[in-house]
């Protein structure tokens, strides 16, 4: 579900996101972002999907409402690990990182991610203090689109620069001719006088 986001982001891989990239951590450990994102300025911005869903499975298969019940707070309590452990990562210490000070938490399905929130109404704020920020694929969507925009922005910026630059150059090229073409005349002027 994740490379189907990215995929459909407009981002390309190797350019403006990496997969599973190995890098050296706070402490010199090697830590494994699942995504890094790349922004303009040398910036990033790291997506971690390891999230298990098999509580979630057996809350939707839940026969009972007990047992529903009991999956969803096993569930909730699956979310709530993953954010606990993601942020004791602290991706965002990384000397090879320039990232804001949170992780993007991808949760890869939809309805799992609206009954966690539905049902634990501090579990965004709980994630925020540990500078997590849980998106599902549609939040993560509308992020990564908002950076793939950036990123062209950024694009055409610089090839407005590099035509300003060439056109500098150009027209000193211009210049040095029209100059030496005056020159010719003055010259073919005194010799024909």
């Amino acid at each position: 579900m994740l490379d189907r986001v990215l995929e459909r982001s407009g981002l390309t891989l190797g350019q403006e996101y990496e997969r599973e990239e190995v890098i050296e951590g706070e402490d010199g450990n090697v830590i494994r972002p699942d995504v890094i994102i790349h922004l303009p300025e040398g910036k990033h911005i790291v997506i971690d999907s390891k999230v298990s869903l098999v509580a979630y499975e057996h809350f939707v298969s839940g026969k009972t409402d007990h047992e529903r019940e009991t999956h969803m707070t096993e569930h909730l309590a699956s979310i709530r690990s993953h954010v606990r452990l993601l942020s004791e990562k602290k991706y965002q210490n990384s000397p090879n990182l320039n990232t804001p000070d949170f992780v993007l938490m991808f949760i890869p399905i939809e309805a799992s991610f609206s009954v966690a929130v539905q049902a634990d109404e501090d579990l965004f704020s709980y994630a925020w203090e540990k500078k997590i920020v849980i998106v599902s694929p549609t939040t993560l969507l509308a992020t990564l689109r908002t950076i793939s925009s950036i990123w062209k922005q950024e694009s055409q910026t610089k090839n407005a620069r590099e035509i300003a630059r060439l056109s500098g150059t150009l027209y000193d090229k211009l210049a040095g001719f029209v100059t030496d073409f005056s020159k010719i005349k003055e010259n073919i002027d005194k010799a024909g006088s």
